[in-house]
């Protein structure tokens, strides 16, 4: 047996096992207490302040007891993939439906109930679903990974009002995800290493492009993480198509690495191993009052966190009810609680005792809620002074943000000590012209290979430039090249591209 075998193998028996492993364990558990089985990218403060409010809430309203088992395997890509397997084989077992139910005969529910948490785009892949075969026939049908949560429209109405902020939604028209926060992107930087670099504190996306800060930056890996590449995409949506995939180029020339998790950026520039990042509010927010020392403020400790002037997104961070789960009636509870007036306030509000029962307990989480009327009624009692309906920016998102993952994966990823090393030589030769010391017709020429785009060959052998004319082509002929075995052929062109295009400009510097 090949090791590619056993490798295909091993995959099989963890997607087989993943419901088993997963679902909770009965024995020994107290039968009267329904349990429900969360996947979550979220982390242990926010589990915690949800798992404990949600059951006080649930017996109050209720009268039964209630409780929340929390499963957690990484961040919403690895989520996303997993549960997609998890999807795929139910339906080949006879397990699931063609609309995403049980069978009748199905021996046990699917072992998830609710997804919770996640940028709104990675709650649409959930009801985009996944691509299944027909038993028999040569078609194959979208098996829908979530459900409807099936409240009346008075119901949303007096939650959110308008279904918008900026140019998305706050939730899905036909309800397969509910926003219940707000999640916006921008920059957590050291003051200190800031300070030793001589680079003043950023205001715009512009400030990661700074040639001193290279190796200073931050940044996580789009194929790991749906929310970075959520602000990725921003900037490519904000700028417009050249401008914005410069300042990803540049930004990831200065990068230090390119982590698999998004949290792990506001860690490492808090301890200054990084100068800056690219962070989620309320990971940047969270890590500042953490190392916040007595007496200072957020504007004079050593990390602060910025929404970028002009071009902050604001995203709708959703609930969704897993298609096929074992208690759909307490999931939908659990959906109604987060968008209660608790569920909301244990988003902004202080750790305090209060009157009213509202707020945290233990952990101010330094999340926006999703609902307008918390901002009129509570502004008062919130940790930070924001106002994500007014901020948030309304360029038009997604048209491109399915090029994020592969074109940085080929452009410095992939090859990150050569961009680099084109990098530092093109911003040499940048310094020598400014001097007078070189042409700078040169360093036009090497701004043309450090940027220069690649070209596609199509599956008809058509050439095509990577540009915003052909993206939706070229966009169609990736998902045909990953059914016909080409993607990893295209994948190498495209190194192979960026490799000669860095060799170039180091050539030039003579």
């Amino acid at each position: 047996m090949t090791w590619q075998k056993i490798g295909v193998f091993i995959a099989f028996v963890i997607v087989l096992g993943v419901p088993l492993f997963f679902r909770p364990d009965t024995p020994g558990r107290d039968p009267n207490v329904r349990r429900l089985v969360i996947i979550t990218p979220h982390n242990e403060q926010i589990r915690h302040e949800f798992g404990e409010a949600f059951a006080a809430w649930h017996e109050a309203e209720f009268g039964e007891p209630a409780a929340v088992e929390w499963i957690m395997i990484g961040g919403t890509s690895e989520i996303l993939k997993m549960l997609e397997s998890i999807y795929v084989k139910a339906f080949a077992t006879g397990k699931l439906q063609r609309d995403g139910t049980l069978a009748s005969d199905a021996p046990e529910p699917m072992p998830f109930d609710l997804m919770f948490g996640g940028g709104s785009y990675d709650h649409g892949r959930l009801k985009k679903g996944v691509s299944v075969m027909l038993d028999g026939e040569e078609k194959s049908i979208r098996l829908p990974m979530s459900e409807p949560a099936g409240f009346s429209a008075a119901r949303l109405e007096a939650w959110y009002g308008e279904n918008q902020i900026g140019s998305g939604d706050l939730y899905d028209d036909e309800q397969y995800w509910l926003g219940n926060a707000l999640s916006s992107f921008g920059i957590v930087y050291n003051r200190d290493v800031l300070r030793e670099l001589k680079v003043p504190e950023p205001d715009a996306w512009a400030g990661m492009r700074d040639p001193r800060l290279a190796g200073w930056v931050a940044l996580a890996d789009p194929r790991q993480s749906g929310s970075v590449t959520t602000t990725y995409d921003s900037i490519l949506s904000h700028y417009g198509w050249d401008e914005g995939w410069r300042i990803l180029r540049d930004m990831c020339a200065n990068a230090r690495y390119f982590s698999n998790s998004s949290s792990k950026v506001p860690l490492d520039v808090s301890r200054g191993e990084a100068a800056m990042g690219v962070a989620i509010d309320f990971y940047g927010r969270y890590q500042a009052q953490a190392v916040q020392k007595p007496g200072e403020t957020p504007e004079t400790s050593r990390l602060g966190y910025v929404d970028p002037r002009g071009a902050v997104l604001v995203d709708a961070d959703p609930v969704s009810i897993l298609a096929g789960g074992g208690d759909p009636e307490l999931a939908r509870r659990f959906v109604e609680f987060t968008l209660s007036e608790l569920g909301q306030s244990l988003w902004q509000f202080h750790v305090e005792e209060s009157d009213d029962g509202l707020g945290p307990r233990d952990f101010e989480l330094r999340r926006m809620p999703i609902r307008r009327a918390m901002y009129d009624r509570y502004a008062s009692r919130f940790v930070d002074r924001i106002s994500p309906f007014e901020s948030a920016m309304t360029d038009e998102t997604g048209t491109w943000r399915s090029s994020i993952s592969p074109m940085m994966a080929a452009f410095s990823i992939d090859i990150h000590s050569e961009h680099a090393r084109a990098w530092r030589v093109l911003n040499e030769a940048r310094e020598r012209a400014a001097s007078g010391e070189l042409d700078h017709a040169v360093v036009q020429e090497m701004e043309s290979h450090f940027y220069a785009m690649p070209t596609h060959t199509m599956s008809d052998g058509r050439e095509l430039l990577f540009s915003p004319e052909h993206y939706e082509a070229i966009k169609g002929d990736w998902a045909e090249a990953e059914k016909d075995g080409r993607w990893d052929s295209i994948r190498i062109d495209y190194v192979r591209f960026f490799r000669g295009s860095y060799r170039q400009v180091v050539e030039l510097r003579h």
